[in-house]
């Protein structure tokens, strides 16, 4: 009797990356990436499917024409019906005269696409396994920044010998960060919170810090608290505040 093949579990890769030191470029250590979000097999569809919505939610969406009712002039007949030899017109800002209104022509609307959760948790593990796979993963203790300076962001990037367009993943915090990178034209500076497969894939290199370096623990936190919403503890705020108005 034939029996139903049985799906094999997705065989999940093990990354080990050296951990360095940004100011000198040696190693300190090693970290395993967590297979879960570093260790699968991209999935292309997904992946090219997510970047275009993504790209698509960027537009604005302001571009417009004017129909043949909002352009200005044209309320009187160009010549009478019949008799004159010529095509019949009742109006001179029809489509087809200079100066008339644009048939079909682009008028504002929104471009965004709704796109799953699931997909999006997808195409990040996946942009994040297919930079790991290609050893564009870069992990740093910690940065070293006292003071911001866009000198000591450029020798960190030498030490690590990094090249072409870096994506730095840092807290909102550590403001020393920010404010060291951010006036190089090459660099992207995202929180933990806002990375993102668009940004991951348009990366040459991914640059981690041990605290920001996702795994899939804190990856289903994050999930958890964005699927519950505000909850009680952030609504007693607002009631303490509008009582002690009304007192």
């Amino acid at each position: 009797m034939a029996t139903a093949p049985v799906d094999e579990a997705p065989v999940l890769q093990v990354h080990t990356v050296t951990v360095r030191n940004p100011s000198s470029g040696r190693k300190t250590g090693s970290v395993d990436l967590d297979p879960e979000l570093f260790g699968i097999e991209p999935n292309v569809a997904v992946l090219h499917q997510v970047v275009t919505a993504q790209l698509a939610a960027r537009r604005r969406g302001t571009q417009s024409t004017k129909t043949r009712a909002e352009v200005r002039g044209g309320g009187g007949k160009p010549w009478r019906q019949k008799g004159t030899g010529r095509a019949r017109h009742g109006s001179t800002r029809n489509p087809q005269w200079r100066g008339g209104g644009v048939a079909l022509g682009p008028k504002p609307r929104s471009y965004r696409q709704r796109t799953p959760k699931k997909m999006i948790r997808l195409a990040l593990r996946s942009a994040l396994s297919d930079r790991a796979r290609d050893e564009k993963i870069i992990v740093v203790d910690r940065w070293r920044f006292e003071a911001p300076r866009t000198k000591e962001a450029i020798a960190a990037l030498s030490a690590l010998k990094l090249d072409g367009r870096v994506l730095v993943v840092a807290d909102r915090d550590q403001s020393e960060v920010w404010k060291s990178f951010r006036n190089l034209p090459h660099v992207h500076l995202i929180s933990p919170g806002e990375l993102n497969a668009y940004d991951v894939l348009v990366s040459d290199s991914v640059v981690f810090t041990l605290d920001t370096l996702p795994t899939s623990a804190s990856a289903e936190t994050e999930d958890e608290t964005a699927d519950d919403g505000p909850g009680e503890s952030a609504e007693a705020p607002v009631e303490a505040t509008v009582e002690e108005g009304v007192s």
